[in-house]
């Protein structure tokens, strides 16, 4: 009879625990799509990266900072939200890009406190 209440107990406990984990991890802000796309070959140099993300964000802890070939950073404007999609940022780039590589190393906070971050690249012809 012990080992029955023990078995149930920890097995309420086990499924307690993975229903706990599952909706932390779904909380997180993931990255759906970019504008350029990842690994994109654009012909036009882009005039504000655009990312779109799977959790509302707060544009005040969140951002992105763009370098070329030589990993420099190069000067981006401040990052804002789009005002009807709230999980979208959008960072204008100060500059227009030359052609080349670029890598995208950006980081953001959802509205429910978690942090994410990542990086992506895209080419401009």
């Amino acid at each position: 009879m012990f080992n029955h209440k023990f078995s149930s107990f920890f097995t309420a406990t086990a499924l307690l625990a993975t229903v706990a984990f599952s909706q932390s991890a779904m909380a997180h802000a993931h990255l759906k799509s970019q504008f350029p796309a990842a690994n994109a070959s654009v012909d036009a140099a882009p005039q504000a990266l655009t990312l779109t993300f799977s959790e509302d964000i707060e544009p005040a802890f969140s951002g992105l900072e763009i370098s070329g070939a030589d990993n420099k950073a190069l000067p981006v404007a401040k990052a804002q939200r789009n005002g009807a999609k709230k999980n979208q940022l959008i960072v204008p780039l100060e500059k227009p890009l030359t052609s080349g590589k670029y890598q995208v190393n950006w980081h953001v906070l959802s509205v429910d406190g978690h942090k994410t971050k990542g990086n992506y690249t895209f080419s401009v012809k």
